[in-house]
């Protein structure tokens, strides 16, 4: 064994870049134990493998490296707990940021891998699994009013619900007959939110398609009405709809694909 390394050799043996080495050295929190006078090369001794696995370790959790330089120079162990217990708090924070992200994530692929292979032109009755959502106020509207202006006025008030609008959003009508009324006008917003108190509960549901910007509902209420007549069914509960394609997967808003959805059950005869 060598008493001295190179920075190249040193750099090999700890598995840290001689980049980061040299960087560690300038700002004084890890130095090399010789340099020599002529060349200014930098040396290291094996011991020291020791003393840059605390640089190391303290780095590797995000530690800034200010404070691992006061750490390293007072060695007190109820300071480096309570940095500990710091950084324990903001990986907390950032995990819970993470899974949020993910659930946004996995929202929204869920709908846009469907509305990709749907055929939009369908009707038919489906499954449909229990969904976990947000249900918002009651829709307020003035005469003229479209879906647009309750709309607005929530997002403005968003975060005093705590509610998280990069969650998918969608319409939500009492029953089937204020949809077929007022098909452009929903009731409620919801938002598709893993923590919501509103269940969507598991069932057999209608279900059908539009293509067109937000309310663009075309003739689906009518195709809608006219299949539970055809088929004797009897709609049991609200009526929701979700855009499967709209501005954040399409920049056409013709191209925006709506899905609406209501339970039913086969009507029984007498």
């Amino acid at each position: 064994m060598k008493d001295l390394y190179s920075i190249r050799e040193f750099a090999q043996l700890s598995g840290v870049d001689a980049s980061t080495l040299r960087y560690w050295d300038e700002i004084g929190i890890f130095s090399p134990i010789k340099r020599n006078p002529e060349n200014n090369y930098r040396y290291y001794s094996l011991a020291q493998l020791l003393a840059l696995n605390f640089v190391t370790t303290l780095s590797d959790l995000g530690i800034p490296l200010k404070t691992i330089a006061e750490l390293r120079a007072s060695r007190d162990s109820e300071e480096l707990l309570r940095v500990l217990e710091k950084r324990e708090k903001e990986l907390d924070l950032e995990l819970r940021t993470l899974r949020l992200r993910s659930s946004i994530i996995h929202a929204r692929q869920e709908l846009i891998r469907y509305g990709l292979k749907v055929d939009e032109s369908d009707i038919s009755v489906l499954f449909r699994e229990n969904k976990a959502m947000i249900l918002w106020p009651r829709n307020e509207y003035q005469e003229g009013d479209t879906f647009i202006e309750p709309l607005a006025s929530f997002v403005n008030q968003a975060g005093d619900h705590f509610i998280n609008l990069s969650f998918p959003v969608g319409g939500y009508w009492d029953d089937i007959n204020s949809f077929l009324k007022e098909p452009s006008r929903p009731d409620h917003f919801f938002s598709i939110d893993p923590v919501g108190t509103h269940i969507r509960k598991e069932g057999n549901y209608l279900v059908g398609f539009a293509r067109g910007y937000y309310a663009e509902m075309g003739d689906l209420p009518q195709r809608m009405e006219a299949y539970i007549k055809k088929n004797a069914l009897t709609v049991t509960g609200p009526v929701y709809t979700m855009y499967l394609n709209e501005e954040i997967s399409t920049g056409d808003p013709a191209q925006y694909l709506a899905q609406t959805i209501v339970a039913v059950t086969k009507t029984k005869r007498r």
